[in-house]
């Protein structure tokens, strides 16, 4: 047996990774209520979490040391990621850190960038490759990565461009290349339109991770409400119309988290054997999202879909987040498209 051989089908974690996990649920827990997460609504961003989750070291975290980080996994990663979407937290680390990793292996990256002082967005959409483009960061970062036919572009804004509403509450924005102050060429040709595929598969991961922190918060809130309201005498909680969802909700968060960091272990260590994986995270968690939080919501009947409800907030989200990377049919077809590039060779 290699020392890979077991790790391919292991993903529990290790002590160093439910510390990590941890902490990040307590600061998520402390830091990111449901309060929080509504003020912050109007703009898609909590400038002032965003610079405590970076002192937490969040940010620097994702980067190599080689580039000034300190070297955590895509599973370590997908961690944290959990996190922001058990909380919904109002903060673009996903696309910063997606982009900085990218800007790491162009050898461009920067000392503000590493550390969060300089926000930094990409362009998740799969075939995007001129024009102007809708991008999940893109009223809030301080540079945006496009891809330009086959070069990679970092654009800078004097003034930003301004955020578009969203049932996502994102921070997005309407970005024309053409508008840009500064046009700084990063790479050309097929290897870098390699690292951007790697970026792309990047964001996919974390955001399905993120998905499901979302999912699995959804499930809690609901279940909460089933145990406390009474019918015929008895919990909704017991009944099978109820339970049974529950019960489905649970499958799909382990589902979804097995295969988030089998994605992400594979991503990390054996990148070219399954490429299928990190967008399958995405595409299964973009559906199995919206249909687990409109549960959530149906069991708490009148006051899950009042605007004020906390079930509410996880459903437009589940939404939202699930289409900032365009239709997830483009990430399907791209599976679609490695699966039968292998199956062509064997």
């Amino acid at each position: 047996m290699d020392r890979y051989e077991l790790r391919r089908l292991d993903y529990s974690l290790s002590e160093d990774h439910q510390a990590l996990q941890a902490a990040y649920k307590d600061f998520f827990g402390t830091r990111c209520t449901i309060d929080t997460v509504r003020a912050a609504e109007g703009t898609g961003f909590d400038k002032n979490l965003w610079e405590r989750l970076c002192a937490m070291g969040a940010t620097t975290m994702a980067l190599p040391e080689v580039a000034g980080g300190d070297g955590a996994t895509l599973v370590d990663l997908t961690l944290v990621a959990e996190e922001i979407g058990r909380s919904l937290a109002p903060v673009p680390w996903i696309d910063h850190v997606c982009a900085a990793r990218l800007l790491g292996r162009l050898g461009a990256v920067e000392p503000d960038v590493v550390g969060g002082t300089t926000l930094v967005a990409l362009d998740p959409q799969q075939g995007s490759v001129s024009g102007v483009r809708l991008i999940s960061a893109g009223s809030i970062a301080d540079h945006v990565i496009v891809r330009d036919g086959d070069q990679l572009v970092q654009l800078t804004f004097a003034s930003r461009p301004a955020r578009v509403d969203n049932i996502g509450k994102l921070p997005m924005a309407w970005v024309d290349p053409g508008a840009a102050d500064d046009r700084t060429v990063l790479a050309g040709g097929a290897e870098a339109l390699a690292e951007y595929q790697r970026a792309l598969d990047e964001w996919r991961l974390l955001t399905g991770a993120a998905l499901v922190g979302l999912v699995e918060e959804t499930m809690t809130i609901a279940a909460e409400f089933a145990k406390t309201r009474y019918t015929l005498g008895v919990p909704i909680s017991t009944l099978q119309a109820i339970s049974h969802p529950l019960a489905n909700i649970a499958i799909t968060v382990q589902g979804g988290r097995n295969l988030a960091r089998r994605a992400a272990w594979f991503l990390d260590n054996e990148p070219d054997e399954r490429r299928e994986l990190a967008p399958s995270v995405f595409v299964f968690m973009a559906e199995e999202a919206a249909k687990a939080a409109t549960m959530a919501v149906h069991v708490q009947g009148g006051l899950g879909v009042s605007a004020e409800a906390a079930a509410t907030a996880y459903l437009v989200r589940a939404r939202g987040w699930a289409i900032a990377g365009g239709d997830p049919a483009s990430a399907a077809k791209y599976i679609a498209a490695i699966v039968a590039e292998r199956e062509g060779r064997s």
